[in-house]
């Protein structure tokens, strides 16, 4: 399974987070780390991500999807929220 950072920038009129956070946790295994910001779990490409979102922005909202190489540095998450990302960043490497 590929993991992937998702990162989106919604404009008005019609933002639908709704929609967005719907169709990121219908991945499995996901974190809502940020306000905008998504890392997924998941068998599909970034492409098909990136498809698979596509329905839910507007023509002057923002989608970025990025494939995890498995080195990651932050600072301000829970240690739980830290442990989860290593874990899932372990997992790239094997």
């Amino acid at each position: 399974m590929a993991k992937y950072i998702v990162s989106y920038d919604l404009h008005a009129p019609g933002q639908k987070y709704d929609c967005l956070s719907k169709k990121l946790k219908g991945y499995g295994t996901y974190w809502h780390m940020q306000e905008s910001v998504w890392i997924i779990s998941t068998a599909s490409s970034a492409v098909q991500v990136r498809d698979n979102l596509q329905g839910c922005l507007d023509s002057n909202d923002k989608l970025f999807v990025g494939k995890l190489s498995g080195e990651a540095a932050w600072t301000g998450h829970t240690e739980a929220n830290g442990n989860w990302l290593k874990g899932v960043l372990e997992a790239v490497h094997h």
